[in-house]
């Protein structure tokens, strides 16, 4: 099945060569074409270019885009979208003056989702995960990671990584889904963190393997979760089994997580709001992402990731949702644009970039989606009719986007 695109405004993110991501200055080119045609066959991106060069045979469909503009789809590299109900009580904690910590002192937090989602069955923690996987999709996301970590037992854990599996098989988006059991130190191990590292490393890690439930591994090193030398214990265990570290670093505390992600080879290391010369320092030279993650800054009041001094020194940045129930309740992409033009001082070229090849890397999908290129998937934006690729971020509070097409599928939006 062939579908032509044509008349289309203007293409957005073209690369003729299939390149890893791009890195300090270069995050502010992107390459257009203007009054472009975009040919999609069998799913696959074939061809591209300006109009006047537009093939003129029939096609299965062809789809006037007319004042319209077309760009990949979303990369969204770090999602928790797999929990059960929601925490809106401690949003109005917080806004009653309880910190984020605080709350998770008292019980709240993370261990508020996982006691929720200890009681929740599997069939009812895909109904409600399918929901919000529909909604990230009509919002442009065409390729997600999603984490476990809401389980913190071995049962549950695994019943978070099967549903991961179940919407991978039932859904046309590129999923990845991240092992996160060591998200947090459940209460029944509060006096025994050795404890629960050994369940992590000794049982959960083996039986996720044998299962084949995840591609990545992640830890939460963080000051009151797990130090850098028990990130490390469980980075070493998990290269048996082959799993790539994806880790969360520096979000409230800089204890040396960027070090120990960058020695261990870490795709990406995320959040990173709180970081030191001395951490930038590491990431340069490396192939490690540094992802952003400016709706949890945005919701939690704290400090947003330095990209323009992260950018200005040559590093490459990704930004993703941290969508989850109780730091970052929102799978919005758009929005999340939005907030690094508005409260980072990227620009729409620098944040586009960083939401689709950049994202796209930071989840090892970097040959099959992220970019207008001949032989990646055909995960497209097709925008209403719009002056320019700024409106996106500028007009924040309004959806740009008429269609999402997934393998040249399209999805109403």
């Amino acid at each position: 099945m062939a579908t032509l695109f044509k008349n289309i405004k203007e293409l957005i993110q073209v690369r003729t060569e299939s390149i890893p991501f791009v890195s300090g200055k270069a995050m502010d080119e992107l390459p257009t074409i203007k009054n472009a045609f975009l040919l999609v066959e069998d799913g696959l991106i074939s061809d591209f270019g300006k109009m006047e060069d537009c093939p003129k045979k029939d096609f299965s469909e062809v789809i006037d885009a007319t004042g319209k503009m077309i760009l990949p789809s979303w990369c969204d590299s770090h999602t928790h979208i797999v929990y059960a109900g929601n925490r809106e009580g401690e949003f109005i904690d917080r806004i009653k003056g309880l910190s984020y910590e605080a709350i998770a002192a008292n019980g709240g937090g993370i261990l508020n989702s996982a006691k929720k989602l200890q009681e929740t069955s599997e069939e009812v923690l895909y109904q409600q995960s399918k929901v919000r996987l529909e909604e990230v999709i009509q919002l442009g996301t065409g390729a997600i990671e999603i984490k476990s970590g809401y389980g913190l037992t071995l049962d549950s854990e695994l019943k978070m990584l099967r549903v991961i599996k179940r919407l991978k098989k039932h859904y046309p988006i590129a999923i990845k889904a991240t092992f996160l059991g060591a998200h947090a130190v459940p209460l029944v191990y509060k006096e025994n963190k050795q404890g629960y590292l050994k369940l992590v490393i000794d049982e959960m890690l083996p039986k996720i393997a044998e299962d084949n439930l995840a591609e990545f591994i992640d830890v939460f090193c963080e000051t009151n979760y797990f130090s850098v030398g028990e990130t490390e214990l469980i980075l070493e265990a998990a290269k048996t089994y082959g799993l790539i570290p994806k880790i969360h670093v520096n979000q409230f505390t800089a204890i040396g997580g960027v070090q120990v992600g960058v020695k261990h080879h870490a795709l990406s290391v995320d959040h990173l709001e709180e970081m030191r010369n001395e951490d930038i320092e590491t990431l340069k030279n490396t192939n490690t992402m540094p992802v952003a993650l400016p709706g949890c800054s945005y919701f939690l009041n704290i400090p947003y990731t330095p990209a323009r001094k992260m950018i200005d020194v040559g590093l490459p940045l990704a930004l993703a949702t941290d969508y989850n129930p109780g730091s970052a309740p929102s799978g919005n992409m758009n929005f999340v644009v939005s907030i690094a033009c508005i409260k980072m001082k990227m620009t729409p070229e620098e944040a586009i970039n960083a939401v689709t090849i950049n994202g796209a890397y930071a989840m090892g999908l970097e040959d099959k989606v992220g970019s207008i290129t001949k032989g990646k998937q055909a995960n497209l934006i097709l925008t209403k009719p719009i002056n320019s690729y700024g409106v996106i971020p500028y007009a924040f509070g309004t959806n740009q986007i008429e269609k999402v097409y997934l393998g040249g599928k399209g999805i109403c939006a």
